[in-house]
């Protein structure tokens, strides 16, 4: 999986358009992108069996260390709030 942060940084300023906010005061918050040196060769690798589900891995993981919460939302109900149908 290749990361593009520039396609995170315009999925943002969509947000923000659609909130009635200007691209600017996100170029204001954000700044320049650069990568911190420390996290540079940072990567998943080993967390799961070649071949296999990384994101399985992750929920095994969680599991293990008592960490899983499976009523959690969605990516959409962090960005634009939960929608009045899936409240609980």
């Amino acid at each position: 999986m290749v990361h593009h942060p520039d396609d995170a940084v315009e999925v943002l300023r969509d947000v923000w358009a659609a909130d009635g906010r200007q691209s600017t005061d996100l170029d204001e918050i954000c700044g320049p992108q650069k990568t911190c040196k420390n996290m540079k060769h940072v990567s998943f690798d080993g967390m799961a069996e070649p071949g296999s589900d990384l994101r399985a891995a992750w929920r095994e993981r969680l599991a293990r260390e008592g960490k899983l919460n499976s009523s959690g939302g969605t990516i959409r109900d962090l960005v634009l709030g939960r929608s009045p149908s899936t409240r609980s």
